[in-house]
């Protein structure tokens, strides 16, 4: 089956052609972002494989579907890109990656809080350029503290486990209470009392309208002053704003993101040499207390060669009609 891989990296082809020696499809890797204005480039492939910041709403929707395409690929765990309403109303098969290493972004979550704790990047730097005094990098014990996870399915889990064996306590928030936290510790609380305990929080749950700007105004305020954010989800979670106003009050001490809300078009591309133009991003940057990743919790070795199986079983699976245990629909 002929399919037409978006917003393929180096990395991208390198694992899905590894991948694909025992599935034995028929992959054209494109370098362009899936938009309206290269939704053309899809004409004559029956699949389409897609990655977190390709758009497919419902105007991109109607193109694949006059290009010919019956089906999308995400090679991701998230689907909020996709207008599930239309794909399913156009006849489109989606389907996903729902897991592929849920210990890769739990301890980049770990990461970004030792890091931001202890001040590991102004540390290196200082000792690179030849400046050994420890004034303003004073810490403190991870042990003891209280750590709120929102979202505890398998990535909230793994933060949970790996916590645990730093001595803090663990609460947490979700629709659905996960067993396995429950025996290490965890106390289940409501939003807001995750909110006002928690020296720590850390976000991974799934972008939906109901979590869209979850970490509010509101949100930060009813936080602990000096409170330490954490996002490895999905960039909307967050209103940027209101937490450029916490920061600036203090209400927020730390903040470390792998996500943005308008990542789309920034992260994964070299930008090196071009003005930011997203005002909010620029001030961002500014804090020397807010660490930015650029989307890379989920980039080991481990978890993108599972996610180029996956998205290989799942082309090979539509292309012979067998079911499909990942596909994903708007009910």
């Amino acid at each position: 089956m002929k399919t037409a891989v978006f917003s393929t990296k180096p990395y991208d082809r390198e694992f899905l052609e590894e991948a694909n020696q025992s599935a034995g499809q028929e992959l054209m890797f494109l370098e362009s972002r899936l938009a309206s204005s290269t939704v053309k480039l899809a004409e004559g492939f029956e699949s389409v494989c897609v990655f977190v910041n390709d758009q497919l709403d419902a105007s991109v929707l109607i193109g694949l579907k006059k290009a010919g395409v019956k089906h999308i690929a995400l090679r991701c765990a998230g689907f909020n890109n996709v207008d599930l309403a239309s794909a399913e109303e156009l006849g489109f098969v989606v389907t996903r990656v729902p897991a592929y290493s849920p210990y890769a972004v739990a301890e980049h979550a770990v990461a970004l809080m030792l890091s931001l704790n202890r001040k590991i990047y102004w540390a290196h730097s200082r000792v690179r350029d030849g400046n050994y005094s420890l004034d303003g990098l004073l810490g403190f014990d991870m042990h003891g503290k209280t750590v709120g996870i929102i979202g505890t399915g398998k990535i909230g889990q793994c933060l949970a486990e790996a916590l645990h064996g730093f001595g803090v306590k663990l609460l947490g928030f979700d629709r659905y209470e996960n067993e396995r936290c429950k025996e290490i510790g965890m106390d289940y609380v409501s939003f807001d009392e995750l909110l006002a305990q928690s020296d720590v929080i850390s976000l991974h749950c799934p972008l939906t309208p109901e979590t869209h700007h979850l970490i509010d105004n509101e949100a930060v305020a009813r936080m602990k002053r000096g409170v330490m954010l954490i996002n490895t989800s999905r960039g909307g979670l967050i209103d940027t704003k209101a937490v450029i106003d916490g920061l600036k009050s203090g209400k927020l001490g730390y903040m470390g993101l792998d996500v943005y809300e308008e990542e789309e078009g920034l992260f994964f591309e070299d930008k090196t040499f071009e003005v930011r133009k997203d005002d909010d991003f620029a001030r961002l940057t500014t804090f020397p207390n807010v660490i930015i990743t650029g989307h890379q919790a989920y980039f080991t070795r481990e978890a993108v060669a599972r996610i180029a199986e996956t998205t290989l079983a799942n082309l090979a699976a539509f292309e012979n009609g067998e079911e499909l245990t990942n596909r994903v629909t708007a009910s």
